[in-house]
Formats: structure tokens, C-alpha cells, sequence
């Protein structure tokens, strides 16, 4: 998933947690998987514009596919950018909290 091994996982949820809290968390999960479904649905609709725009004017069906091959890679291009600025985000916290912590345990 995203590259993501489950102690990072587990670190970015605690960043999170931090971060809104308990009480929030519900409600941003919440908020982001409404938005996905948007999302989603705005891309089947997209798709199903072009699927009757390209039988009204002909188009075979190899040619629908490429175009909705295109249309995926962007979603999934756009999909990642979303995530992978939470990603990077979440990588300066851990790069911050590291930097922070090292001295403590070298010390010990």
C-alpha cells in the first residue's frame, strides 16, 4: 500500500491522533471518505459521458479503451499526488521527531 510498512503505518496514524485528536478523527475519516465517493462517482460519470458520446459517434471499442485507460492513469496520478503529499508531510514529522530524539538516545 503506497509503499507503507506497518510501523510507519502505525506512526502516521499517532501523528494524526496528535494532531486532531480523538474526538476529530472520526469526523476527517469521515470527510475524506466522502470525498473519495465524489471522487469516484465523478470519474463514472465522466466515463459513461464518453462511453455514450463515442457510441453515438462510432468509435470502436479499442479506441474507448485507450481513452479510458488515459482517464484512469490521471485519476490514479491525481489519487497519488493527494496522498503523497500526506506522505512527505508526515515524513518531515518523522525526519523532526528523529532529529529530536537522537541526542536522548545516544545519551542513553
Amino acid at each position: 500500500m503506497f509503499g507503507i510498512g506497518g510501523g510507519e503505518l502505525v506512526f502516521i496514524m499517532f501523528v494524526v491522533l496528535l494532531l486532531f485528536g480523538s474526538d476529530k478523527i472520526p469526523e476527517v475519516a469521515r470527510t475524506m471518505g466522502k470525498a473519495m465517493a465524489q471522487l469516484k462517482n465523478a470519474t463514472n460519470d465522466i466515463k459513461n459521458e464518453i462511453q455514450k458520446g463515442a457510441e453515438e459517434n462510432g468509435l470502436d471499442a479499442k479506441s474507448l479503451s485507450e481513452m479510458t485507460g488515459g482517464i484512469n492513469s490521471q485519476i490514479n496520478k491525481v489519487s497519488e499526488d493527494l496522498l503523497g503529499d500526506t506522505v512527505v508531510q508526515a515524513n518531515k514529522v518523522k525526519e523532526d521527531i528523529e532529529d529530536i530524539t537522537g541526542p536522548v538516545k545516544r545519551s542513553l
